[in-house]
């Protein structure tokens, strides 16, 4: 099994940004080319500067770049860490199907054993 080096800070961090629409969406837009700030303040009904917010959860967690050009601030996905979410995400995958294969497994091996018949409720006594 592939152990993943990243801190429980870190992937707090990670599925925090995700958790959140307007900042998947960001991801989104910014996977195929470059967005200014700008252009993605025009393209939600909110401020400039919770745009700019958003951009800067993401930025935090390592999730886009930012780079000046000119007068523009460009926002980029970055792809190695976007990567390390995926593998991230497989790994809680595989520890789940596993859970769930063993659990089929002790299912079917309580179905094969005989039915036994159900032990009597226990008395219970009343203190006085």
């Amino acid at each position: 099994m592939v152990v993943l080096e990243i801190s429980e800070h870190d992937v707090n961090r990670l599925f925090r940004a995700l958790a959140d629409s307007t900042r998947r969406d960001i991801v989104r837009r910014t996977l195929v080319t470059d967005v200014s700030v700008s252009q993605l303040a025009d393209a939600y009904e909110m401020s400039f500067a919770a745009v700019q917010k958003h951009v800067a959860v993401l930025e935090e967690a390592r999730l886009v770049t930012k780079e000046s050009r000119g007068r523009e601030r460009m926002v980029r996905a970055n792809l190695d860490r976007i990567r390390q979410a995926q593998r991230l995400l497989d790994h809680f995958e595989e520890l789940w199907r596993s859970r769930i294969d063993r659990l089929d497994i002790l299912l079917a091996q309580d179905q094969s054993t005989p039915d036994e018949p159900a032990p009597p409720p226990s008395s219970l006594k009343a203190a006085t």
